[in-house]
C-alpha cells in the first residue's frame, strides 16, 4: 500500500514538475515572443516614419522638378511665341511694305497707260492728217512733172540721164580731191595710232627695274660664324671658292660675308650652300662640296619655279618644262647691265599690250615677248646661230606655234619676218632696251671680258673647270688629274698667260692659277 501510495506521489510529483515547467516555458516564451514583437513593431514603425518621409521628401522633389520643368516649358513656350510673333509681325511689315508698293507701281502704270493712250490717240490724229497732206503733195508734184515736161520737150527718164551724167562729172573731181585727202588723214592718224599704242603699252608696262651688280652679301647669325667659314689655315673658305667658283670675301663688315663673282647664277649657288652650312653648323672641306652639289639641285628647282610663276603671272599656258626653266634661267643673266628675265617680262607686257589694240592674238603676241632671248641662255653652249636663231630653233623643238618661233627668230631682222608678231617683237624689245637707265655699257663689257677670259682657259685639253675671281684679276683653272700631270700643268698656265696677252686687253695684271688634285676614294666593307 505504501508502496502505491510512493508510486502515486511520484507520480504526482512528476505530473506536477512537468505542468509548472510546461507553464513556466509557456510563460517564458510569451514573454520572449512579445518582447520581440514589440521590436519588430518598433522596427516597423521606424521603417515606415523613414519611408513616409523619403517619399514625402520624394514627392516634393518631384513637385519642385515638375515645376522648373512647367516653368522653363513655359518660358521656352512664350519665347518662341514671342519670336514668332515678330517674325508674323516683320512679314506683316513686309508684306504691307511690298503691297504699298505695289499699288504704287499700279498706279504709275495706269499713268503711263493714261499717257500712252493720249499719245496714240494724237499720233492716230496726226498720222491721219499726214496721210492727208501727202495725198496733196503727191498731186502737186505729178502737175508740177507734167508742167516741166511740156516746158522742156523732155521725159523723166531723159532728164535723169542728163542730171546723172553731170553728177558723175563733178564727183569725179570731187573723188580725186577726197582721195588725197583721204589719204593724207590715213598717213596722220596711222602715225597716231602707232604712238598711242607704244604709249599705251608703256605705260601699262611700269614695272621696278634693279640694276645688276657684282657681289651678294650673305647675314650671318653672329661674327663667330666667319672664323668657321675661314676654317683652319683658311681649308674651308677655299674649299666653297673652288666648289662654287666665286671670290669669298670676309672684311670687319658686323655679321655678314659678301660673295663676289661676275656670274650671278654662280653667285646665287653659292649663297644657298653658304646659308645651309650656316644653319647645318658642320662646315669642312668635304660637307662644303656636298652642299655645294646640293645647292645646284635646289638651284634648278629656283630656276623651274621662277620660270612657272612667270608664265602663269602673263597668263600664259601650255609651255613645255624645258622652256619654262630656260625662261627662270634668265633671271640669272643680264645684258648690258638689265636683268634679262625683267626685259623678258617688259617684252611680253608691251607687246601684248600693242597686240591686243591691234586686234591680234594678245596671247600668242606674249608667248613670243616671254620666248624671244631664251636662245641668250643656250648660245654659250651652241657654237653656230645668234641668240635669235637658237631661240627659234628651241622654240620649234619644243612645239611653239609657228608665229611664235619666227618671231623669236626674226626679232633681229636675221630671218625674213612671216606675221606681224615679228615686227611687234622687234618694236617691244627695243622699247624695253632703249628706255633711260635701262642698260649699262660699263658692267655689260666688265661681264663680258670675264666671259672671254674663261673661254680661253676653257679651249685647253684637260680643264674641268674655270672660274674668273677676283674682278677678272685671277683666274683659276682647275685641270683633270688623269689626263693632266704636274709638268704639264706648268706648261699650261703659261700658255693660257700668253694667250690671254695676246687676245685680250685688259688693265693691270691677272693671276693665273692652275689646280690639280688626285683624290683616291676606298669603301670599307
Amino acid at each position: 500500500m505504501l508502496e502505491e501510495l510512493n508510486i502515486y506521489v511520484q507520480s504526482l510529483t512528476a505530473w506536477l514538475i512537468f505542468t509548472i515547467s510546461f507553464f513556466s516555458g509557456y510563460l517564458l516564451r510569451w514573454f520572449f515572443a512579445g518582447k520581440r514583437v514589440r521590436q519588430a513593431e518598433s522596427r516597423a514603425k521606424i521603417l515606415t516614419d523613414s519611408a513616409q518621409k523619403d517619399a514625402e521628401a520624394r514627392r516634393k522633389e518631384a513637385e519642385l522638378q515638375a515645376k522648373d520643368l512647367m516653368i522653363k516649358l513655359r518660358q521656352d513656350f512664350e519665347r518662341e511665341t514671342k519670336e514668332r510673333r515678330e517674325e508674323i509681325l516683320s512679314s506683316e511689315k513686309r508684306l504691307q511694305q511690298k503691297e504699298e508698293n505695289l499699288d504704287k507701281r499700279l498706279d504709275l502704270l495706269d499713268r503711263k497707260e493714261k499717257d500712252i493712250n493720249t499719245r496714240l490717240e494724237e499720233l492716230q490724229k496726226n498720222e491721219i492728217s499726214i496721210q492727208g497732206k501727202n495725198e496733196e503733195l503727191e498731186k502737186v508734184l505729178a502737175d508740177e512733172k507734167k508742167q516741166l515736161q511740156k516746158i522742156s520737150s523732155m521725159t523723166e527718164e531723159d532728164a535723169k540721164k542728163l542730171l546723172l551724167s553731170r553728177l558723175d562729172e563733178e564727183l569725179l573731181q570731187e573723188k580725186a580731191v577726197r582721195i588725197r585727202q583721204m589719204e593724207d588723214e590715213i598717213k596722220d592718224s596711222v602715225d597716231k595710232r602707232a604712238r598711242n599704242i607704244i604709249s599705251t603699252a608703256i605705260q601699262r608696262c611700269a614695272s621696278e627695274h634693279t640694276s645688276a651688280s657684282t657681289v651678294t652679301v650673305v647675314t650671318l647669325p653672329s661674327d663667330e660664324m666667319k672664323g668657321r667659314i675661314i676654317g683652319r689655315e683658311g681649308r674651308n673658305i677655299r674649299a666653297l671658292e673652288a666648289a662654287a667658283g666665286v671670290d669669298v670675301i670676309i672684311d670687319d663688315t658686323p655679321e655678314a660675308v659678301t660673295i663676289s663673282g661676275f656670274d650671278m647664277y654662280r653667285r646665287e649657288i653659292a649663297k644657298i650652300a653658304l646659308q645651309n652650312l650656316i644653319a647645318d653648323g658642320r662646315i669642312h672641306p668635304g660637307r662644303i662640296e656636298e652642299v655645294v652639289e646640293r645647292a645646284k639641285k635646289e638651284m634648278d628647282a629656283i630656276i623651274k619655279e621662277e620660270g612657272e610663276k612667270t608664265a602663269f603671272d602673263l597668263g600664259i599656258h601650255g609651255m613645255h618644262l624645258e622652256l619654262l626653266k630656260l625662261v627662270g634661267r634668265l633671271k640669272f643673266r643680264t645684258s648690258y647691265g638689265q636683268n634679262g628675265l625683267q626685259h623678258t617680262k617688259e617684252v611680253a607686257m608691251l607687246i601684248g599690250s600693242m597686240a591686243s589694240q591691234l586686234g591680234l592674238d594678245a596671247k600668242i603676241a606674249m608667248r613670243a615677248g616671254l620666248l624671244h632671248d631664251i636662245g641668250k641662255v643656250v648660245s654659250q653652249d651652241v657654237e653656230e646661230g645668234t641668240h635669235a636663231i637658237v631661240g627659234g630653233n628651241l622654240c620649234r623643238k619644243y612645239n611653239e606655234p609657228g608665229e611664235v618661233a619666227n618671231a623669236v627668230e626674226s626679232h633681229h631682222e636675221e630671218v625674213e619676218m612671216t606675221s606681224i608678231y615679228g615686227a611687234l617683237v622687234c618694236a617691244a624689245d627695243a622699247i624695253s632696251a632703249a628706255r633711260p637707265g635701262a642698260r649699262a655699257e660699263t658692267l655689260e663689257t666688265y661681264v663680258k671680258r670675264l666671259e672671254s677670259l674663261e673661254k680661253i682657259a676653257n679651249s685647253f685639253k684637260g680643264v674641268s673647270k674655270t672660274y674668273a675671281l677676283q674682278a677678272g684679276r685671277e683666274i683659276r683653272v682647275i685641270v683633270d688629274p688623269d689626263k693632266i700631270n704636274d709638268d704639264e700643268s706648268i706648261v699650261m698656265a703659261r700658255d693660257i698667260r700668253k694667250k690671254i696677252e695676246e687676245g685680250m686687253e685688259y688693265p693691270g695684271q691677272i693671276k693665273v692659277i692652275v689646280l690639280r688634285e688626285k683624290r683616291v676614294i676606298e669603301f670599307a666593307k
